[in-house]
Order: structure tokens, then C-alpha cells, then sequence
């Protein structure tokens, strides 16, 4: 089928990637340098601090007409946190900072979703399913991306209601790429619950960190590098996702050195999306990373 919708390449962070911003640029001006790359960003230090309006208001001032942002939503939000074995709920107050975050950049018309992405200790169950169910009634005029991290929730008998549920308020069901191994791991099913966005955020197969705890974890678990013949495998799958909604993004959350930014102009490349070609931000190869299969 042809491909119907238009697809946005983007990185799950702008703050990390080693070696691709010029020697010497201040924190402060990498994401208008960014953004001369990739037309979308995931905002994903929302997930660990919520900014004040005012920061969301540098981003987008920050950045061109067109550019989107994709708001990771916080922690608590999610049921990240815990005390007693129990999840957290979120206060009052941590959800209207959180809402008004995002106004800036939904006034701006820059805002293009909220991703809620949810624990591995986060089931699939009844209580759970209503808690999903509930999220658009906080986003009323947000396009919301549910993203689930237990395989509970791609059992047989469990995955057809909750594609269902997503698709009766139009929330976008997130498709991950990442390793097939424990239960902390989701298969990557194509499945498109919302006509207005499909997303697919590709976490990479590092299986020996994937489950590493320690201050390091995120960046371990991501330590991955795509081969090109890989990423040409993924084009048919979002041009297929493409002839059913209108807009796809396929964002990279690989966030060690600069795995993210090259992968992602490689896959715009093969898309041929008119980014900037990957030989324009050479890839750093560690060490660490050179034992890994790809």
C-alpha cells in the first residue's frame, strides 16, 4: 500500500548525543542546533522534572515553525514511583505543573503528543486497563501515545481489548523495537489504534543490559548501535503504518554517544525524508559498544 501518511524522524532526547553538537555550544543552544537535523524531539527529561512554563516556552522559541515535540509525562504520572511495594498516585499539584508544561508548546501548535510510557510492574489487569481508559479524560485535546513495558499486555486474550480501548479514544498505541527477553519486554506489534499518529521508538537489543540496576542503567540498556540493513528491514513497516495514519514518527531512544542522531538520519536516508545524510554526523564507536552484536 501506498504510503498515505507522512513519516517524522526524531531522537527521544536532544541533551545527550556525544559528539554531535560543534565543541564548545552551550547547553542552551543544542536544541535549536538539533532541530536543523530532525523535525521531531520526545521530551523525555519531562519524565524525570517537571520545567517550568517558562522553559517550555525557550523550546519553542527555540526551534522552526514546524518543528513538534512529544512530551514524556512524569514519573509520578505513570506509577514510577512507590512506597510500601505500592504505586504512587500523583498529586494534584505534580498534575496541573505537568499540564501547564505542555501549554506553551500546545498554544505554540508545536505540541504533537503526550507519551505516557508505563513500569514493567505495571500489569495487565482490570484495575490497570481503567487507569489507561482514564488518561484521555485528562487530555481532552492532546493526542496521548500509551506505552506498555509488561508482555502482559500482548497476551492473546489480553491484546485485542487493549487495542480496543485505545481505539475508542483515539490514544496511539506506541509499537517498540527492543530485545525479546523476560517479561519486562513488549513483541513489536503494528498495530495503529489512532487515524491521527502512529509511533514505533526503537530502544535498540542490547539483551545483556537490558535488566542492568544501576546509576547508569538507562545508559547501558540502550547501548546500541543499529546496523543500516536493519533499519532498511523497518521502512516497509512504517510505510505500511503510514497508509493508515496520518502521521508516523519513528523516534530513537539508543541514547549512548551518538547511536540516536546517526541512526535516525540513516533511517531518514533510506526513507527518503530530505534530512541530512548520516555521513554528516560520523558515528562514535566505544569500546564497550564493539562487543555487542548488532
Amino acid at each position: 500500500m501506498a504510503a498515505t501518511g507522512r513519516i517524522l524522524v526524531g531522537t527521544c532526547n536532544w541533551s545527550d548525543h556525544r559528539g554531535f553538537y560543534p565543541q564548545g555550544m552551550p547547553p542552551a543552544q543544542r536544541l535549536e542546533y538539533y532541530s536543523r537535523f530532525f523535525p521531531l524531539v520526545e521530551v523525555d527529561t519531562a519524565f524525570y522534572g517537571i520545567a517550568r512554563p517558562e522553559t517550555a516556552e525557550r523550546w519553542v522559541d527555540a526551534t522552526p515553525a514546524a518543528f513538534r515535540f512529544n512530551v514524556k509525562a512524569y514519573r509520578s504520572l505513570t506509577l514510577h514511583e512507590r512506597g510500601a511495594g505500592r504505586p504512587r498516585q500523583p498529586t494534584g499539584e505534580e498534575v496541573r505543573a505537568f499540564m501547564d508544561l505542555l501549554e506553551p508548546m500546545r498554544q505554540a501548535g508545536k505540541l504533537r503528543a503526550v507519551h505516557y510510557q508505563f513500569p514493567p510492574w505495571f500489569k495487565a489487569s482490570a484495575p490497570n486497563m481503567d487507569f489507561v481508559a482514564r488518561l484521555a479524560d485528562r487530555h481532552p485535546d492532546d493526542q496521548v501515545i500509551v506505552e506498555f513495558r509488561h508482555n502482559s499486555w500482548a497476551e492473546p486474550e489480553r491484546f485485542d481489548s487493549v487495542t480496543e480501548l485505545l481505539a475508542e479514544s483515539a490514544m496511539t498505541y506506541c509499537v517498540v523495537d527492543e530485545p525479546q527477553v523476560g517479561s519486562a519486554t513488549m513483541p513489536p506489534h503494528l498495530v495503529v489504534t489512532s487515524p491521527r499518529l502512529a509511533v514505533v521508538r526503537f530502544h535498540g537489543h542490547n539483551r545483556k543490559k537490558w535488566y542492568v540496576k544501576d546509576a547508569k542503567s538507562s545508559t547501558e540498556r540502550f547501548d546500541y548501535l543499529y546496523r543500516e540493513e536493519t533499519l532498511a528491514q523497518w521502512a516497509p513497516r512504517l510505510r505500511d503504518l503510514a497508509a493508515e495514519a496520518e502521521e508516523v514518527h519513528a523516534l530513537f531512544n539508543n541514547n549512548r554517544s551518538n547511536y540516536a542522531v546517526v541512526n535516525g538520519l540513516q533511517l531518514a536516508q533510506v526513507l527518503d525524508l530530505g534530512l541530512p545524510p548520516p555521513e554528516s554526523v560520523p558515528v562514535l564507536v566505544e569500546a564497550e559498544q564493539e562487543k555487542l552484536p548488532l
